[in-house]
């Protein structure tokens, strides 16, 4: 298991477009692929609608995790994806 906070930059937070851009690359890895946000919440990272259901905001850190064969590309890749404002 790898693990990274990550703050999000986007000015929206995590809504709908970004969600879906999040959760289409995260289907990529064969990781789970999680996140814990507001504390000790987790949510799905490969399903939009728990995503959305965090009401991540611009400005909020969260801690991605990954667990798999593939957890360290999977977290680099979601990473970068994050820091670079999800298509933003």
């Amino acid at each position: 298991m790898v693990s990274q906070k990550v703050t999000i930059k986007n000015p929206t937070g995590l809504h709908l477009r970004p969600a879906g851009i999040l959760c289409k690359n995260a289907i990529c890895y064969n990781s789970l692929i999680t996140f814990k946000y507001d504390g000790q919440n987790i949510a799905n990272a490969k399903s939009v609608l728990s995503v959305l259901g965090a009401c991540v905001k611009s400005g909020e850190e969260i801690e991605i995790i990954c667990e798999g064969d593939d957890e360290k590309e999977a977290l680099a890749g979601i990473v970068e994806l994050i820091e670079s404002g999800l298509g933003e």
